[in-house]
């Protein structure tokens, strides 16, 4: 008995602590991207971002570290956006057709 409560402690703790699904990807691209890139990354105000040939750890480099040859907001690193946070929307980027 104590060991099957502490296997469903693992288990609730794994989830808590597992990091950002490509649909919390989705849910932060549309909060944070969307209204340059396009809710579908088809661009508007920003460039296009279906079919980018940047990698995702580009795309996480971009957010989490910033980039001086890119235009604001992306030439210092995106606030509120955690390593995690930056893998799950690389995630869902590279996942747009």
């Amino acid at each position: 008995m104590r060991f099957r409560v502490l296997c469903l402690l693992l288990a609730v703790t794994a989830l808590c602590i597992a990091p950002a699904s490509a649909q919390d990807g989705a849910a932060i691209f549309k909060s944070k991207c969307a209204g340059c890139h396009g809710a579908e990354g088809q661009g508007k105000v920003g460039p296009a971002l279906k079919g980018t040939s940047l990698s995702a750890d580009d795309i996480v480099a971009l957010l989490t570290k910033g980039n001086d040859a890119k235009k604001p907001p992306h030439k210092k690193p995106l606030s509120g956006v955690s390593d995690a946070d930056a893998k799950a929307v690389a995630g869902y980027v590279k996942s747009l057709k």
